[in-house]
């Protein structure tokens, strides 16, 4: 489970954001702002290719797959052959977040708007 959602390994504990400041997004939504993408977490950061593959750094690099399902994120982490899925929000700012089935709130931040070239 926890290879699963290794890139939302950290819940962000910051001033919350209000409810309203945090808008759903939409399956294109997701696709446009994560391919060929990076979000920085607190403690390590992910990047997306275009191809379906996902590299998570922290304290060592983990090899998933990411895809987007009607409109939700979803990884798989091998060993495991399961694909999690989760909602995802885009907030104040450059800011991301993932919810999970359990309502768990996982977030990031783009350092560049996502359509700019990645450096």
């Amino acid at each position: 489970m926890i290879r699963t959602i290794a890139l939302l390994s950290v819940m962000v504990s910051a001033v919350p954001a209000t409810a309203q400041d945090w808008v759903p997004m939409t399956g294109d939504d997701i696709r446009a702002a994560l391919t060929d993408a990076k979000i920085n977490y607190p403690d390590g950061w992910q990047t997306f290719q275009a191809d379906g593959r996902t590299l998570y750094a922290v304290g060592g690099e983990s090899w998933g797959r990411w895809r987007v399902t009607e409109d939700k994120y979803c990884s798989q982490w091998p060993p495991s052959q399961h694909w999690e899925c989760f909602d995802m929000e885009r907030g104040p700012g450059r800011g991301v977040r993932f919810v999970s089935s359990g309502g768990e709130l996982y977030e990031g931040v783009f350092p560049e708007e996502p359509g700019e070239p990645q450096e």
